[in-house]
């Protein structure tokens, strides 16, 4: 009895071997085959996967071309699947400077910002580059910032220039070719954009109608302050016929001042960018705003910070690097309803309304 039970054991153990010895033979593939995905060894230089990646899109002011900036870098981020922080510098160097040394110690990885200063702002952007930091830039042209991935903006000299060819054709029409202009603009904010916008505007008027006289120039960049700057304009000009504003605050001030005045019919309104409530005045039975060029804030911030989370990711963008891409802006004109109403539709679409 004992003999066999032994006899039984040896051949049970022996089975057992040689099944578990085939079983691990079963499981190998040959070296090289189609199904064998060897791990690839980490590395320090290799992309982020978007997951890992976090990004910060930087406006300056809380009126809506600020908003639709904001939102076109929100949009690109979600798009890509990236974290995205927002901030506000609110028109103040220090804040922007400090706000970029938050996003270094935060260990942001990129940045798309929209800058105060072409030249003031540089070093803060600079020293946000040499820390990794990768930098994409909108609403304004850096010349002397090689180190950004690239940027997206308006041609101001052509936005002042497109609202003042649509001016030139309503003096030569409608006030003989002769006007008393009165310009608001936001020198004290951003001098290149400012100037530029103003030259572009100027000089058109002024190529078709030499005549016309510019009696005031003065900043007003927020609604409340050019309604007061625009209205005391009126009061030491009453001559003036004619008021152009560079950007938005500044537009819907001078046309609710020319309202205020009781001057609506006698004193017009061009303006600079677009919004829902520019697009209601234009709308206005008043007939005080004429013509606004709107720029296209919603997709310069969504191609700058696309563009960004390109170069995170490892992509080629050298023939970006250290440039700025014109984005076209648009004439909205009292004269063309169905092309304010386009536009109308659009904005409500963008902003969810």
């Amino acid at each position: 009895m004992k003999q066999f039970k032994k006899g039984s054991l040896l051949v049970l153990m022996l089975t057992l071997v040689l099944a578990l010895a085939a079983c691990g033979s079963s499981n190998k593939e040959p070296a090289g085959s189609a199904s064998e995905s060897p791990k690839a060894s980490p590395s320090a230089s290799a992309p982020a996967a978007n997951s890992d990646l976090v990004v910060a899109g930087v406006v300056f002011q809380e009126d809506q071309f600020m908003k639709l900036l904001s939102l076109g870098y929100q949009d690109a981020a979600a798009a890509a699947g990236v974290k995205i922080l927002t901030g506000n510098t609110a028109n103040d160097q220090g804040k922007e400077a400090e706000l970029i040394n938050t996003y270094m110690s935060q260990k942001v990885n990129g940045i798309a910002i929209a800058p105060l200063n072409q030249d003031s702002s540089i070093a803060a952007l600079k020293k946000a580059d040499e820390k990794g930091v990768k930098v994409a830039v909108t609403n304004i042209s850096l010349t002397n910032a090689p180190f950004i991935v690239g940027g997206f903006t308006s041609d101001n000299v052509n936005i002042g220039a497109t609202t003042g060819e649509a001016a030139a054709q309503y003096i030569k029409e409608k006030l003989g070719g002769k006007a008393k202009i009165a310009i608001l603009a936001f020198k004290g904010l951003l001098p290149e954009q400012s100037g530029d916008r103003v030259k572009g505007f100027v000089d058109a008027v002024k190529k078709v109608n030499p005549d016309v006289e510019i009696v005031a120039e003065q900043d007003a960049w927020l609604q409340d302050k050019a309604v007061q700057v625009a209205g005391d304009i009126l009061t030491a000009h009453p001559d003036v016929n004619l008021v152009w504003a560079a950007n938005e605050g500044g537009t819907i001030g001078a046309a609710m001042a020319v309202k205020n005045a009781g001057k609506a019919g006698k004193v017009v309104v061009f303006g600079t960018d677009a919004s829902d409530q520019l697009v209601s005045m234009l709308k206005a039975d008043d007939n005080i705003l004429q013509a606004i060029t709107g720029q296209d804030p919603y997709n310069m911030g969504y191609q700058a910070m696309e563009l960004l989370i390109k170069s995170l990711k490892g992509e080629d963008v050298s023939a970006s690097k250290g440039t700025t891409k014109i984005v076209n802006g648009i004439l909205l004109s009292r004269a063309d309803p169905d092309g304010i109403a386009k536009f109308e539709s659009d904005l409500k679409a963008k902003m969810g309304k």
